[in-house]
């Protein structure tokens, strides 16, 4: 391994594939943020309701990861909320922290008086949903956001412009809505907003690349997982240009939720080799505090943070795994459990198992035991795991191991 293997590094193997020559000229930024939005769109999850003290915890948690900007709420939700963004806001957590605002005159002065850095400020930009959804007319949407995005920049905050539901907007009616909003309002940086998860992987270059060319100001991405796309459109958009990627942790929000935080972080570090300053290493246990306080459970698999993700249970996996761990663990994994803060791989006990598994069973036990006692134990553990429809603890194994042996008392 050395410098001219980035995807085989001490800590990860992914693919040269991904750095062929081949590939083409990938123009990530000098510098990506990511912008998270756990505390105002990932509690719009149906069910999850977070206390103020419960988003200060988070807020901090994610400072100490390393995170850039955090997005504390929308102010004028509720009280508990606008104290959440007052308390957050004060905090000097080192991130900055932005409210998030419709663009409405009063919902940005309750955004000023929290003391926030910047505000991400909406509007719809479908016509459709204009007309159908608010039972607006364009131009009243468009006036209500020169208003509002002009009230905010004259009190000194970062604007960054958020058109709901662009994805689905006429590429015309898109770019008239935010052209008319920068020149006679104003815009910092404009989101790239798919409310709905409906854009493709394939169409994402282009998406960045008209909204660049029509107003020349930093993009960032705001994707939805409803065709579970959100994490592939946000790494196209940031290798097309776009600086600051939005995203939840463990992918909380609307419907099918939002772009998961880990997945974005680590794929840009380990696929890309694009290190954007968050402390991989905090992932796990950023995700545990917000699943815990959001009482969300999530697939003991899921990407980066699942509780079993990295637990061996195949033969075949087992045997890599004992053969390769003292030499290089990720040719059999493809990166590191500790590079997310994960323990691992650890071999486990089922249905699935092989004799490798047995041996690193007794191994933990300080027992040694013939081949053929060996067997007979992987036949009991495959029979009674099947008969449990789950793994075999240390202790159930024991037992196991002592039947075989003839030590049980």
């Amino acid at each position: 391994m050395s410098s001219n293997t980035p995807w085989h590094t001490d800590r990860w193997f992914t693919s040269p594939w991904n750095h062929d020559p081949e590939m083409g000229d990938l123009q990530f930024p000098a510098e990506i943020e990511i912008h998270d939005v756990t505390l105002r769109d990932g509690e719009q999850q149906a069910g999850v309701e977070f206390r103020a003290d419960d988003k200060i915890r988070i807020a901090e948690a994610l400072a100490e990861a390393g995170v850039q900007r955090i997005e504390a709420g929308l102010p004028a939700v509720s009280d508990e909320d606008e104290k959440a963004v007052r308390e957050i806001a004060s905090r000097n957590l080192g991130a900055k922290i932005y409210a998030f605002s419709r663009c409405m005159v009063d919902d940005v002065k309750k955004a000023i008086d929290c003391g926030v850095h910047g505000v991400v400020m909406e509007i719809p930009s479908s016509k459709h949903l204009i007309e159908l959804g608010y039972r607006w007319s364009l131009e009243r949407a468009i006036d209500l956001s020169i208003e509002a995005t002009s009230f905010a920049h004259e009190a000194g905050l970062q604007v960054s412009f958020f058109p709901i539901d662009a994805t689905r907007a006429s590429v015309t009616d898109y770019l008239n809505l935010v052209s008319r909003v920068a020149e006679d309002g104003h815009v910092d940086a404009l989101g790239l907003v798919d409310t709905f998860g409906v854009l493709t992987p394939h169409a994402v270059e282009r998406f960045v690349k008209v909204s660049r060319e029509r107003l020349n100001v930093p993009l960032e991405t705001h994707f939805h997982q409803d065709f579970g796309l959100g994490v592939a459109n946000s790494l196209i958009a940031a290798a097309a240009g776009a600086a600051c990627l939005q995203t939840t942790v463990g992918g909380l929000g609307e419907r099918a939720g939002n772009t998961p935080t880990e997945e974005t972080v680590l794929a840009l570090l380990t696929l890309y080799n694009q290190d954007i300053g968050i402390k991989t290493e905090k992932l796990t246990s950023v995700s545990r505090l917000v699943m815990e306080l959001a009482g969300v459970s999530q697939p003991g698999n899921r990407p980066i943070t699942g509780e079993t993700l990295f637990n061996v249970e195949s033969g075949i996996i087992a045997t890599w795994v004992r053969n390769v761990r003292d030499v290089d663990t990720t040719e059999v994994v493809p990166y590191l459990p500790s590079l997310v803060g994960q323990p691992g791989p650890t071999i486990v006990l089922g249905k699935g198992s092989g004799i490798d598994n047995i041996a690193e069973g007794l191994e933990r036990l300080g027992v040694e035991a013939t081949d053929e006692q060996k067997m007979e134990m992987l036949m009991q553990v495959k029979s009674k795991s099947l008969q449990k429809r789950d793994l075999l603890d240390d202790e159930e194994f024991a037992a196991i191991a002592e039947d075989v042996l003839g030590t049980r008392a």
